[in-house]
């Protein structure tokens, strides 16, 4: 009998647990709110928000405002010097580094020990065992699993803190056992430098019996386009021939398809996408004929709902699970045992069933470009335009930004099509100003542009003077208060618009 067999065995009755999501779903959310509720009676938070009088989700949405990362951020950050009983009962250790906030160039979202195993390794699990459940004669394993991780460093460098990605703080307090079956080894995994740890995962890697993959589509594309470099072979099944699934998340996965197709074109490969963000793990595809994501009702977790046409109004109807209608763009608040409460993620989704509650994510509650994991948002824009302008002396009618995909050689950029009302002098400092300063302001673009492996140095398109006006009035939008969306993971807008723009206008500079 295979070790996948006797292991599979393991993760059975919770294959049967899992049903519960079909046939009683808004019974899991009621006993995930009074399991969280009742923990976080006794917190700083509970007491000022009356955690010990609230019995209903009427009491708690009166009680609890909705919050973003500015309005947590004075506590998180108590936390992190070590105060105890603040958002979540006892000392929280690990925080998750993210892209910032208006005010901020990252964000520490709080993982607590509850969080860490009742929603992030409970998620990762699940992962496993749907796959093994719908996957029956897997080998998943009789082989390694490849796991890409970020990086971590000391938090305020208090004894036994950490700070730094999800996955790194996931692989740092992962069972021991896991390091059996886990490629590359951890000293790896946790290298700061992507671009030397790219080659060594590689190298560490490319001999191994690798049977699955998890990870972020744009860096594990970069780490499988070294190891084609190494090896010198056409086709990722030459090297890993027992190779059977990506467990892919982060960021959408649809523009990599093709050229994940292209890399593996075994009939055996598996692709399944999960819901999983510093905040907490939500989904997975349960279904791999349906690109839909299961809700994930049983963990420290509790959800709530704003339509998105309400969202900033100042009542808006926001709504727990059942109140959710098929077809509607949601933005989601989530409270969990890592201490957030009604916090708003800034992701936006849409119902396609409620029998059990599936879901596609539909985007962001703002303009952002996050095709590889930089997660670039409208004020790091603005203030990156506005730096470049006041060191070249330029100035900026209208503008906007989309990512140019990966192509066969893992090469990706942003593209920026700018029309100017006053040139700079010289267009590539003016590049150059931009791209450095978005990395002074956002993290994640700091990293996925370091050593230019990831994210390639921005492009700067010039565009004619009117073009916007052109494709606004073309779109029936000129005027009023309709705006040029500035930012977008989708290219649709900038192709339309580099159509209009003439030939004659693009200036070699």
């Amino acid at each position: 009998m295979s070790l996948t067999k006797i292991a599979g065995k393991v993760f059975v009755p919770r294959q049967k647990e899992l049903l519960r999501h079909y046939t009683e779903p808004e019974l899991l959310q009621h006993e995930a709110f009074q399991k969280l509720i009742k923990k976080a009676v006794n917190t700083e938070y509970g007491r000022n928000h009356f955690f010990n009088n609230t019995h209903s989700y009427e009491d708690f949405a009166k009680n609890v405002p909705v919050n973003t990362y500015e309005e947590l951020k004075g506590d998180i950050d108590r936390m992190r010097h070590g105060e105890k009983n603040i958002l979540w009962p006892g000392t929280v250790k690990w925080y998750a580094k993210s892209s910032g906030t208006t005010n901020d160039k990252s964000k520490f979202i709080p993982v607590s020990y509850d969080g860490l195993h009742n929603v992030h390794y409970k998620g990762g699990a699940d992962v496993v065992a749907v796959y093994l459940r719908n996957n029956p004669d897997s080998k998943l394993f009789d082989g390694k699993s490849l796991i890409l991780g970020g990086s971590h460093s000391p938090n305020y460098n208090l004894h036994d803190s950490l700070v730094g990605d999800l996955s790194a703080i996931l692989i740092e307090n992962i069972n021991p056992l896991a390091n059996f079956v886990r490629v590359p080894k951890k000293a790896t995994a946790l290298l700061s430098d992507f671009e030397v740890k790219r080659d060594r995962i590689a190298r560490e890697t490319m001999h191994k019996n690798v049977t699955n993959i998890s990870g972020v589509p744009s860096w594990m594309l970069s780490v499988l386009v070294r190891i084609m470099e190494l090896t010198g072979k056409k086709h990722i099944e030459e090297v890993w021939p027992n190779l059977e699934v990506f467990f892919h998340g982060g960021i959408a996965f649809t523009p990599y398809r093709s050229q994940y197709e292209q890399l593996i074109t075994s009939d055996k490969m598996h692709y399944m996408e999960t819901y999983n963000a510093s905040e907490g793990f939500f989904g997975l595809q349960d279904d791999p004929t349906d690109k839909s994501m299961l809700l994930m009702l049983d963990y420290d977790q509790f959800y709530e709902f704003i339509p998105m046409d309400e969202l900033g109004t100042p009542n808006p109807n926001i709504v727990p699970l059942e109140g959710v209608e098929i077809g509607k763009n949601y933005a989601m608040l989530i409270s969990n045992s890592c201490g957030l409460w009604r916090y708003e993620i800034g992701d936006t989704v849409q119902f396609t069933s409620t029998r059990p509650y599936k879901f596609v994510i539909t985007g962001r509650t703002k303009y952002f470009i996050n095709a590889f994991g930089e997660e670039l948002i409208m004020d790091n824009a603005e203030k990156g335009l506005a730096y470049a302008c006041e060191k070249t002396g330029a100035e900026i009618m209208e503008y906007t930004a989309a990512p140019v995909y990966m192509d066969s050689n893992a090469k990706c950029r942003h593209q920026w099509l700018i029309e100017f009302s006053r040139l700079p002098k010289d267009l590539n400092e003016f590049a150059d100003l931009l791209d450095k300063r978005l990395q002074e302001l956002n993290s994640d673009y700091e990293a996925k542009r370091s050593h230019d492996v990831t994210l390639q140095h921005l492009e700067i398109v010039r565009a004619r003077t009117g073009l916007f006006n052109d494709w606004l009035k073309t779109k029936g939008k000129l005027g009023g208060q309709h705006k040029v969306p500035r930012l977008s993971n989708s290219r649709k807008n900038i192709e339309e618009l580099l159509e209009m723009n003439m030939p004659s206008y693009q200036i070699e500079l």
